[in-house]
């Protein structure tokens, strides 16, 4: 699965205009939200009657699409253009390397992002908030819609606002929205606190593919901008087990909390202090 998310948001980031690139750069890293929408669907409706084992078969369903993807998807142009050999692959990943280095530790942050507002966030509902099975899968399908609609809108003002600016703004908005997320009263406000909180978090992922893309060299973009992605989210397998530590002691909304402050606020930082390419063209010259 890591080999997917390079190589696919290389040939979609190449085959799109470059005015449309946030928009479809949203599109793209959606897909994991339709995806952990539909999960959620099918915990909703799968799990109760069919139990957990029911629940892998139907993850690994999607694998199919790849047959499709193989046959019937061409190669872009900035890759038949360039067509590099292992020398020049290794060549300008090695020019790049400082590039690299500021890209993986910029997903690292990113991913804590997402990880950690996502991961534990359903044992908070069940666990802290004493919900059951379907209305934690209810409230997981309604915050993936925000995460859809956040990646899109984002992904979108990030064609006219710049890239930067884009990520640094969802983030900032996410850390006002904590309290409504994991302290809410209502189950209603709960909801809302959780849709508005993915809609920033992906929202700001959604400029994600398109940033890296316009950052990492033509001639290695596949395994520059996918191995940095996998990197962070390597360094940031440990969200979950770092929250739930936390927890042990003051609980799952703080332990979230905690995390979520200090990966939004390092993500702005990181993100803000790095360089943009928004627009550029992602074919060799």
């Amino acid at each position: 699965m890591g080999g997917e998310w390079g190589v696919g948001a290389s040939l979609a980031m190449e085959a799109v205009a470059p005015k449309w690139r946030g928009f479809f750069s949203g599109l793209l890293q959606e897909g994991y939200a339709v995806g952990y929408l539909l999960a959620a669907a099918a915990y909703f409706f799968v799990y109760p009657v069919f139990g957990w084992r029911a629940m892998f078969f139907i993850g690994g369903a999607p694998a199919l699409l790849t047959l499709y993807i193989r046959a019937k998807v061409p190669e872009s142009e900035a890759w038949q253009r360039t067509r590099p050999d292992r020398a020049a692959i290794l060549g300008a990943f090695g020019k790049n390397l400082p590039m690299f280095v500021y890209l993986s530790i910029f997903l690292t942050a990113m991913s804590f992002v997402s990880h950690g507002t996502q991961d534990l966030y359903p044992t908070f509902l069940e666990k802290q908030r004493g919900l059951g099975p379907h209305q934690v899968a209810g409230i997981a399908i309604i915050y993936n819609i925000g995460a859809i609609v956040g990646g899109l809108f984002f992904g979108f003002i990030s064609d006219s606002w710049g890239r930067k600016r884009s990520i640094a703004t969802a983030l900032i908005i996410a850390i006002f929205i904590i309290p409504l997320w994991i302290g809410a009263r209502s189950l209603a406000l709960l909801t809302f606190g959780a849709f508005v909180m993915q809609f920033m978090v992906q929202g700001a992922f959604g400029v994600i593919p398109a940033h890296l893309s316009e950052l990492s060299p033509p001639e290695v973009r596949g395994l520059f901008s996918g191995l940095a992605y996998q990197v962070g989210v390597l360094m940031a397998s440990s969200a979950a087990f770092v929250e739930a530590l936390i927890a042990e002691h003051w609980g799952f909304a703080n332990a979230m909390a905690i995390v979520a402050f200090s990966a939004f606020v390092l993500g702005t930082i990181i993100v803000l202090l790095g360089r943009e390419r928004g627009g550029a063209s992602l074919h060799p010259q």
